[in-house]
């Protein structure tokens, strides 16, 4: 099975964003793709008023094109991440999207947990703009492959990964925008980590470049398989990167070191005062 993970430096401009998000996913697919995974807010990055303003619901552009595209070129994609509008709510959501190759929704994911750090002198309060998701999302390919849903910083929860191994998941598709300082120092070794504790394939996109509002991300995405060994990494700039995935070697793995199996569920009792 053939992945991709497509690398974007997405403006304040949705329509514009969309363009380079066709062609990219076109160039994926032609490469032969079956399963395509895009980056965080790839319809638009920037102020929160910018965000604001892109917001769209489901019903949307990006999600009326991802499910056109999905099914003229017969692949899996996952629509990175939008800036969702929810009817009934203040606030946005950060959202991503499965789409099947019938341009079927197969699963909708809302981030979990929120952006609100300090990072290289830089404040960022996600929770200012959106409110987190509340369910924990898995979905399956064409082909089979279970998928476990997340977006950026929910990287940095491994328990939320382990929860979606634990219920099947094969492979992590991960739509980010990391800043460009956790990139240089975090991002590989987050997502070789997530790969080697729970045996499975992790597709990161990554956001590249300066965007609208000054922020900047790092990109190199990149493709881990569950060994830990990056299958792919993008260099810098607009692009995609693709990469084999041997699901044998993936159950061969998990049968000849069965970390998963040999967990002590019972053994892993917290006190009150630590959950809390």
């Amino acid at each position: 099975m053939r992945v991709a993970a497509v690398q974007l430096n997405s403006t304040a401009d949705p329509a514009a964003n969309l363009a380079v998000a066709d062609r990219l996913t076109r160039a994926a697919a032609a490469d032969g793709a079956s399963v395509i995974v895009l980056p965080e807010k790839w319809t638009a990055m920037g102020s929160d008023e910018q965000l604001r303003a892109a917001a769209e619901t489901l019903d949307g552009p990006a999600v009326r094109w991802a499910r056109a595209s999905a099914r003229e070129l017969g692949v899996d994609l996952i629509a990175g991440s939008i800036v969702e509008r929810v009817e009934g709510r203040e606030k946005l959501a950060n959202t991503s999207v499965h789409v099947d190759p019938q341009g079927e929704l197969t699963a909708v994911y809302r981030k979990l947990h929120m952006f609100d750090v300090e990072v290289d002198g830089r404040v960022y309060r996600e929770s200012d703009l959106e409110d987190p998701g509340e369910e924990i999302v898995l979905s399956q390919t064409a082909e089979g492959l279970q998928l476990g849903l997340s977006i950026c910083y929910d990287l940095r929860f491994p328990e939320l990964y382990r929860i979606l191994a634990v219920r099947g998941a094969q492979a992590f598709p991960l739509p980010a925008a990391f800043t460009l300082a956790t990139t240089r120092d975090h991002w590989e070794t987050l997502l070789r980590a997530r790969a080697i504790e729970n045996q499975a394939f992790v597709i990161a996109a990554n956001q590249i470049g300066e965007h609208p509002g000054g922020n900047r991300s790092g990109g190199r995405s990149m493709i881990v398989d569950p060994w830990g060994i990056v299958l792919a990494q993008a260099p810098d700039g607009e692009g995609h990167v693709v990469a084999e995935l041997d699901i044998e070697r993936l159950q061969e793995i998990r049968t000849r070191l069965p970390a998963l199996a040999n967990r002590r569920a019972d053994a892993y009792r917290w006190p009150q005062e630590v959950r809390a």
